[in-house]
């Protein structure tokens, strides 16, 4: 029933501890843990199964485009995630967030719009917007 689905594991193949703070991009694959502070963008390939788990602890101040992203910390940015979000109790996201397959916690809190991945394809593109010139 509910409580006998199973848990995916995450392998991490890189850890970002809590002492550490970064500024600059981070490409990956495989699995990365964060603890401390990231500014700047985060990816992986797509279609990789990448994992990118942020702790209660960390931070990351940039946009996430990771197929598979367990949030539990402070995120300023927009995140795309191609397959699955999970969003724990104590994420915080300031920005939308894009995904396939979604699960939030309650607590958790994202100030922004959830943007189903179908959602994105359906809609047309937006009119470019002229500036008005007055007489």
């Amino acid at each position: 029933m509910w409580g006998n689905r199973k848990r995916k594991v995450t392998r991490i193949d890189s850890l970002i501890g809590q002492q550490t703070k970064i500024q600059g991009n981070i490409t990956f694959s495989g699995g990365l843990h964060v603890d401390g502070k990231i500014e700047g963008n985060i990816t992986a390939p797509a279609d990789s199964g990448s994992v990118l788990t942020l702790s209660e602890q960390g931070s990351i101040m940039g946009e996430i485009r990771v197929p598979n992203v367990i949030l539990n910390g402070l995120v300023t940015g927009n995140v795309y995630a191609e397959e699955h979000v999970e969003l724990a109790l104590n994420a915080r996201i300031i920005g939308n967030v894009y995904y396939n397959l979604i699960e939030m916690a309650m607590g958790a809190e994202v100030n922004g719009s959830l943007i189903h991945a179908s959602d994105m394809t359906n809609q047309p593109a937006l009119p470019i917007e002229h500036e008005k010139t007055g007489g």
